[in-house]
């Protein structure tokens, strides 16, 4: 009996995911909140999936990019649909899962969607416009947003471009005021973070990082630390779930503002 107990759970449980799945349609009175998020190898993940990291997300849905099936239940590894990552094996724990939970306990009746779209390894030049990382961040946005309001982005990358941190600023703002204006979001809420300060090299980029909000309007950044990392570069389990909290904490703030 309690066996039968335990699979008629199951089975509501599932029934609920594919009805709530099946509920996202275009033109929906009550719309998706959109997230996107992009950047090198600590916004894809590479910190482990630890077992309170496996559960899937109330009311949050990952897109998939697939037109027959466009969104599923959030679940790790969020940059498993990335138009652009390495392989399947190295998307692992990044910020997104602790920005996405956070954001869901602050708004619990919002339906909130993912789009992540990060790749490891990757220089904020390689993110220019009309590049391919650039072209497919736009591209996969703007099919998500045929389903909801794009409400954010949220980038972590840097590590990168640590030796050439005083050509950055210009950069990202050529970044920011380019989503802005091909997305069709003006003010288009944006927030950054700093680099593991692991590497005493960072930390020139990690302060350089922190003009942001005073260059571009409607920006904020996450501070890194009492963080830690895996291997000096990649952060840990733990510190990606506080970074993702930090994220939400600086997206409600812009959101709020807005």
């Amino acid at each position: 009996m309690r066996n039968y107990k335990i699979l008629l759970l199951l089975c509501v449980g599932l029934l609920y995911q594919c009805k709530s799945v099946k509920d996202l349609t275009k033109n929906d009175a009550n719309p998706m909140e959109l997230y996107l998020c992009i950047g090198q190898s600590n916004m894809a993940g590479r910190a482990t999936i630890e077992e309170q990291d496996k559960d899937s997300l109330q009311n949050v849905f990952l897109f998939t990019g697939n037109a027959a099936k466009p969104w599923e239940k959030a679940a790790n590894p969020l940059n498993k649909y990335s138009t652009v990552r390495k392989s399947i094996n190295m998307q692992r724990l990044g910020p997104s899962y602790g920005f996405a939970k956070e954001m869901t306990n602050a708004m619990p009746n919002k339906k909130m969607g993912l789009i992540v779209n990060a790749k490891g390894g990757t220089s904020i030049e390689e993110w220019e416009r009309g590049d391919t990382l650039y072209n497919e961040a736009i591209s996969q946005a703007k099919k998500a947003m045929e389903y909801g309001i794009l409400k954010g982005v949220i980038w972590h990358q840097g590590e990168g471009n640590v030796g050439r941190y005083d050509k950055y600023m210009p950069k990202i703002k050529e970044l920011i005021e380019a989503l802005r204006s091909d997305l069709n979001v003006p003010n288009l809420p944006f927030v950054a973070g700093q680099l593991s300060s692991d590497k005493p090299q960072r930390n020139n980029f990690n302060i350089m990082i922190l003009e942001l909000p005073d260059a571009v309007e409607n920006t904020g950044v996450v501070r890194s630390e009492n963080t830690s990392t895996i291997d000096d570069t990649h952060f840990d389990s733990e510190s990606q779930r506080l970074l993702g909290k930090r994220y939400a904490v600086e997206m409600l703030k812009l959101i709020s503002k807005k």
